[in-house]
């Protein structure tokens, strides 16, 4: 089984990207043969400082090494680092139906939250498209607010393969419902788009305040609370036990608890569970060649297959 994910080098990495995205594919590198990559062309649709821009390329892939990227078992590269993507993407618009992106969620989402509409933005779920079909993916683990860029992925391979012959492997979403999307600071899906994360290798006095700080109701100490809705808890719950778990949510529902003290052990289990993370990103920090050979060596396993796909694609479409 070949699974592949990818993340933005737009912002520090936060609980979004590592509950929704990191977590679960770190754990799928155990079972299958993982393609991670760095999405560089995808963060040109919201990032437009070419200084940011490279040094936040540089920082998520020291925050994937330290969060506990196996190099042997898994294939880790740039985007960038593989043209043929940007050519499948190409092949693969040319019979995209408009239609099926003008319904994309991702799209209206962030252009209602003032994000500049451009054809980049517009199309980049062809571009996820290509990213995936390119390495012939079986899995894709996403949250559930991104499973339709999957499903928009498979219709493109669908028609693709019906117009031409078989040439991509048809991909599933691999989702995790109990973290499919986790909250941000103000109850919104956790995003650097939104500003209400809370960063994994942020300062931990920082982020204890950023903790301290998330939205909840109006109720007081004595009240009983609804864990179920309750942004605070929803985070909990990402670290914690089953009894752990339990004991909050007792604690809740029979009130006597306010939400600072729910927030000041959740700040607890969040530098708990991160300072081993800290301390080896610090480590990869100070052998920045390390990380420089090893999205070399990906690079390079990463095109060797890019190439097998794109000759079956242009073989398929007249272009050999």
């Amino acid at each position: 089984m070949r699974i592949l994910s990818g993340i933005q080098p737009s912002g520090k990495i936060h609980l979004g990207n590592y509950f929704g995205m990191m977590k679960p594919a770190l754990e799928l590198q155990k079972i299958g043969e993982a393609f991670l990559f760095i999405a560089d062309y995808h963060a040109l649709t919201t990032v437009t400082d070419p200084a940011f821009l490279r040094a936040a390329i540089k920082d998520v892939a020291v925050d994937y090494l330290a969060c506990g990227l196996d190099t042997e078992k898994t294939v880790f590269y740039r985007q960038s680092d593989v043209p043929e993507v940007q050519e499948l993407a190409w092949l693969l618009s040319n019979i995209t139906p408009m239609g099926l992106l003008e319904r994309c969620h991702s799209f209206k989402d962030k252009t209602a939250k003032g994000i500049a509409a451009n054809h980049g933005l517009f199309a980049y779920p062809v571009l996820m498209a290509a990213d995936i079909l390119i390495m012939q993916t079986n899995t894709v683990p996403v949250g559930r607010d991104q499973k339709q860029h999957v499903e928009v992925t498979r219709d493109i391979a669908i028609k693709f393969n019906n117009q031409y012959g078989e040439v991509f492997t048809i991909p599933a979403p691999s989702i995790r419902d109990e973290v499919a999307v986790v909250p941000g600071l103000d109850g919104q899906k956790m995003s650097k788009s939104y500003n209400n994360t809370i960063e994994i290798y942020g300062d931990p006095k920082q982020m204890e305040k950023k903790i301290m700080s998330i939205v909840t109701d109006s109720k007081t100490v004595e009240d009983p609370k609804d864990p179920e809705t309750c942004n605070v808890f929803a985070l909990y719950k990402l670290f914690a036990g089953d009894e752990q778990r339990r004991d909050m949510e007792e604690r809740y529902r029979k009130g006597g608890m306010g939400y600072g003290q729910a927030k000041k052990e959740l700040a607890e289990m969040f530098d708990a569970y991160f300072t081993p993370f800290r301390q080896k990103r610090e480590e990869l920090l100070r052998h920045p060649d390390y990380v420089d050979e090893v999205l070399r060596k990906g690079a390079e396993k990463a095109r060797e297959e890019a190439c097998k796909t794109m000759r079956l694609a242009r073989r398929a479409v007249g272009l050999e």
